[in-house]
C-alpha cells in the first residue's frame, strides 16, 4: 500500500466494511426475503424484476467490498459509484417527495442511510490519488 498521507486508510476500510454489511446485507434481503424487507420498511408493491435488479446491485457491491479490504485503493471506484448514484437518487426521488410534504418511512430510511454513505465516502475516498496523473 502506498504511504500517501492523503489516504485515510481507516476510513477507506471502514467504508468497505459498511458496504459489505449494509449494502450486501440489504441486497441479500431484497433478493431472498423481499416480502420481509417490503413489510418491515412499508415498501409499496414492487415489480420483482426491479427489486431484484437493485438487490443484485447491492449484493454485488457488498461482495466487491471483500477484496477491497485487501487492496483498498484499487477498489476506490466502488465507493465513487456510491458517491455518484446516491445523491442523484436523493435529488431526483427523495427531495421532490419531501418538498411535497410526503415522508414515506422507506424513503426517509433510505435517505438517512444514503446520507451516511455520502458523508463517509466523502471522507474516505482519496480524491487526490484517484484523479492524479501518476
Amino acid at each position: 500500500m502506498p504511504s500517501d498521507a492523503s489516504v485515510r486508510w481507516g476510513w477507506l476500510k471502514a467504508m468497505y466494511i459498511y458496504t459489505f454489511f449494509g449494502a450486501g446485507g440489504f441486497g441479500l434481503g431484497m433478493l431472498f426475503f423481499p416480502g420481509t424487507i417490503q413489510s418491515a420498511l412499508r415498501f409499496p408493491p414492487q415489480d420483482p424484476v426491479v427489486l431484484g435488479l437493485y438487490g443484485s446491485f447491492l449484493l454485488a457491491s457488498g461482495l466487491m467490498a471483500i477484496p477491497a479490504l485487501r487492496s483498498p485503493l484499487k477498489f476506490a471506484p466502488l465507493l465513487l459509484i456510491q458517491l455518484v448514484y446516491k445523491p442523484i437518487w436523493l435529488a431526483v426521488v427523495a427531495i421532490p417527495l419531501f418538498l411535497k410534504g410526503q415522508f414515506p418511512l422507506y424513503v426517509v430510511f433510505i435517505s438517512a442511510v444514503f446520507l451516511t454513505y455520502i458523508i463517509g465516502n466523502l471522507i474516505a475516498i482519496p480524491f487526490s490519488y484517484l484523479f492524479s496523473k501518476k
